[in-house]
């Protein structure tokens, strides 16, 4: 019978620093499924969503060397990444035009009438809505598009810093209307 091997952060990442494969299978064992769950809760498909988790966890073999404790835990790093795979298939043009191209499906069904919030049956488009167009702009882009901060300065051609404190002070009214 084989003894299950339990490894702390620091373990583990030395290991995988290391190429160790145990430690990665391990690695795999105990993070895949919540992984999954966040490339799913973006991307809606469960055979992209499995592609993209395997892309992610070679994209974490061969960069581990590129982790840095002191920014943040094994997981966060992990995360980040699959919701950067995850986004970048979202916003590929071979996923808008696969998307465009499929035929109804069973999955495609259930996936219509699934219970996601959808935010305008909630009524915060309206409330965004009521922001400055400043702030609008940047939490539509940012909240509802998907769009990450650097790509919204890009995108406005406005600097980061910008972006960052707008769309605290949008959060900050949003939070306050939301209260009354």
């Amino acid at each position: 019978m084989k003894s299950l091997q339990r490894y702390n952060e620091e373990e583990l990442v030395s290991l995988l620093k290391q190429h160790d494969q145990a430690a990665f299978s391990y690695l795999y064992d105990n993070y895949s499924s919540s992984l999954h769950g966040a490339i799913l809760g973006i991307l809606p498909d469960t055979d992209t969503a499995l592609d993209i988790l395997q892309e992610v966890f070679v994209k974490i073999w061969k960069q581990i060397s590129a982790y840095d404790v002191s920014k943040g835990r094994l997981f966060t790093w992990m995360l980040t990444i699959a919701r950067n795979a995850a986004i970048d298939m979202l916003r590929s043009k071979n996923w808008k035009n696969n998307k465009r191209n499929n035929e109804l499906t069973d999955e495609s069904l259930t996936l219509a009438g699934s219970s996601q919030t959808n935010t305008d049956v909630i009524g915060l488009r309206k409330i965004v809505h009521t922001l400055k167009e400043e702030y609008r702009v940047l939490v539509e882009l940012s909240y509802f598009e998907g769009y990450t901060q650097d790509d919204i300065a890009k995108q406005l051609n406005i600097p980061i810093g910008t972006v960052k404190t707008r769309l605290r002070k949008a959060l900050i009214e949003l939070r306050q209307t939301i209260k009354v």
